[in-house]
């Protein structure tokens, strides 16, 4: 079982940075790949980014490549979404989820989902 909750969400000007957070509890935290995903009004839930459960391996969206960098530190059970750039097609409310592969997880694969974390870009 693993739990996660995200952090840093808020109002920011276009132009701007934010740094999400995804706090992970749970023993085998470190065995599963990580992953981003937002939703904005409207629309589906999309795949953002992703990184593999020894940070080796990453993947995003073309929407956000060269502009969003997603890491992971397994000694404080924490993913987190640095987010340059920002424009205000990247509202939404993000969600952090867990699968076991990596694969699995780009391909939109979600075996668990935070509760989410509002971004709101102002233009």
């Amino acid at each position: 079982q693993v739990q996660l909750v995200e952090s840093g969400g808020g109002l920011v000007q276009a132009g701007g940075s934010l740094r999400l957070f995804c706090a992970a509890s749970g023993r085998t935290f470190g065995s599963y790949a990580m992953g981003w995903f937002r939703q904005a009004p409207g629309k589906e839930r999309e795949f953002v980014a992703a990184i593999s459960w020894s940070g080796g391996s990453l993947y995003y969206a073309d929407s956000v490549k060269g502009r969003f960098t997603i890491s992971r530190d397994s000694a404080k059970n924490t993913v987190y979404l640095e987010m340059n750039s920002l424009k205000s097609e990247d509202t939404a409310v993000y969600y952090c989820a867990a699968h076991i592969d990596f694969m699995e997880l780009v391909r939109s694969a979600v075996r668990y989902w935070g509760q989410g974390t509002q971004v709101t870009v102002s233009s």
